[in-house]
């Protein structure tokens, strides 16, 4: 079974149905060998977060876009070194992890730069003077490192340059020699060694020698001279020693990096302007995670999604269309989701997606757990306003009891404690109240929003009817709405109050008309925004143009 993560993500401005659904289907993905997440598209209202804390389940992962992140695709694992690695081991770990380049990172893990084969290649091969100038630069231990030896003496006040000179002759051929300052690689020839101090050597490197004498010895303390013994003969010692110096004297510091929260088909776009093969991947504490290639961009998958409670491009997450989409469960009207592919697509008539989901558990003969079964039956009767939404079916309320004998809860009394959670708007901010619950809808080529509130009574409305004015002409206004609607809707009365705001606003009055010169009329029977509000505004917008 494929494992790849499934994201199951209900609309934005999530209400109880939509997160519930997400919830329950991600569960029965799960049960079937699916590896799936519920997600949601905003914050959840005080309805959702009441019941998610009285079932004790935990809220979904906020879903930012449907494109895929560098972290969540397949990347090669970090390689990498220290700045003080040498180079001669940065050659063989490139050997032995089969790599073209590593990565420089400090104790913390944090990137500092770059070294590749190239670059250690242009030592062996390019200019002597750049080779010198590393030499001297390097400390006397990482140079008998490098060679297989071992410091016989070094002294913190040498006087090396990097140039080095090969002497295996005799003495008296020496005085021919400028030496001063210089690695001298020299033999068993005590009196050459002597002969090399005594004409300044910054540093001898003896080959083919088990010992040195102590008079050898001691003159180098006197003339500051560090003394190795090579491991190996006199044309090795000469290849490998300039492959001492430690690699932060070469690496590159300026380097093409990714975040690894960034778009995979952005990163796509740089690396096809680019030349090199791999990149370094850093968090945003510029730790490296990884490095990416060509090779990880053209083979990764796009997020695999499932639409519940919605079907629309506009209440969906961000670049939903550039996702791979596999299924839509809904009980909303058919809108503009386009697929490269068939999908699996259950739209109904029905009060609420919850009943769906339930049913599709029962279809397939799996039990529903105590608690889902608690938050289930709590989306429908959220969803339909406790059977009093016109969009009410009879298999609604028949999942509803149903879910209520799993959960052992009595439906009026649940639905009770409920809303009186959902349905305190005393307190609240009016924004908050506007973002809790609103959909937008393109009714005849005109930008609609409609936001629902849940009141216990809506006479609580009239109590911030100056306050929802203001912040619904500035929201209408910054988001460049012909009409934003907000209804407060009481299951109690059994009725809703409209407010509205933008150049359309006249059609609400039509919509909904006053009673008697009485502004802002209680509108009795009025509940669902699906099945009432909308259609009512629709009708009266095409009048109005």
């Amino acid at each position: 079974m494929d494992k790849k993560t499934i994201y199951i993500t209900g609309h934005r401005h999530p209400d109880t149905d939509s997160i519930v659904s997400a919830i329950a289907y991600a569960q029965f993905k799960e049960r079937k060998g699916f590896h799936a997440v519920p997600c949601r598209l905003g914050e959840m209202n005080a309805e959702t977060k009441y019941l998610l804390n009285r079932f004790n389940v935990e809220a979904p992962m906020l879903f930012e876009d449907a494109r895929a992140t560098l972290d969540e695709i397949e990347i090669d694992e970090p390689i990498t070194i220290s700045p003080m690695t040498t180079m001669m081991e940065a050659l063989q770990m490139m050997s032995d992890q089969n790599k073209q380049s590593l990565s420089v990172v400090t104790d913390q893990g944090k990137l500092m730069g770059m070294v590749t084969k190239s670059d250690l290649a242009n030592i062996g091969l390019g200019d002597t003077a750049l080779s010198i100038r590393l030499l001297k630069e390097t400390p006397t231990e990482f140079i008998a490192k490098t060679i297989s030896g071992q410091v016989l003496y070094d002294d913190e006040d040498r006087h090396f340059n990097g140039k080095v000179s090969i002497i295996a002759i005799a003495e008296t051929r020496l005085r021919n020699y400028e030496l001063k300052d210089r690695m001298v690689i020299v033999g068993n020839d005590q009196d050459a060694q002597i002969t090399a101090i005594a004409k300044g050597a910054g540093m001898l490197v003896v080959v083919w020698t088990d010992e040195v004498a102590e008079e050898v010895l001691e003159m180098a303390k006197i003339s500051h001279c560090p003394i190795i013994k090579s491991g190996h003969g006199t044309m090795n010692t000469t290849r490998y020693l300039f492959f001492a110096p430690p690699v932060k004297l070469i690496m590159k510091t300026d380097l093409i990096s990714f975040n690894i929260n960034e778009f995979v088909e952005e990163v796509g776009k740089k690396l096809m302007k680019s030349r090199f093969r791999c990149y370094p991947v850093v968090d945003d504490d510029n730790r490296l995670c990884g490095y990416v290639s060509r090779y990880h961009i053209l083979n990764q998958h796009n997020k695999q999604v499932i639409l519940v409670d919605h079907n629309e491009y506009s209440q969906s997450v961000k670049s939903i269309e550039k996702a791979d989409l596999l299924e839509v469960i809904d009980h909303h009207r058919v809108s503009d989701i386009a697929t490269h592919r068939p999908i699996f697509f259950r739209n109904e008539i029905i009060g609420s997606t919850a009943a769906i989901i339930t049913s599709i558990y029962m279809e397939n003969q799996m039990n529903i757990p105590k608690q889902l079964a608690g938050l289930l039956l709590g989306a429908i009767l959220s969803d339909t306003l406790k059977f009093k939404s016109p969009t009410t079916t009879e298999k609604d309320m028949g999942m509803a009891k149903v879910l209520a004998e799993i959960a052992e809860l009595d439906i009026e009394q649940f639905a009770k404690e409920m809303f009186k959670v959902s349905s305190n708007i005393m307190g609240k901010p009016v924004n908050e109240l506007l973002n809790q619950d609103i959909k937008q809808f393109d009714i005849d080529g005109k930008k609609v929003a409609i936001a629902q509130v849940i009141a216990y009574q809506v006479s609580e409305a009239r109590e911030i009817e100056k306050e929802i004015a203001e912040v619904m002409n500035e929201y209408a206004s910054d988001k460049e709405l012909d009409l934003l609607v907000l209804a407060f809707t009481s299951i109690l009365e059994n009725g809703s109050v409209f407010y509205a705001a933008g150049e359309l606003a006249k059609a609400v009055k039509e919509a909904f008309p006053d009673h008697e010169g009485e502004e802002h009329s209680f509108q009795e029977d009025i509940l669902s925004r699906k099945n009432q509000i909308v259609p009512l505004l629709s009708r009266a917008i095409i009048n109005s143009i």
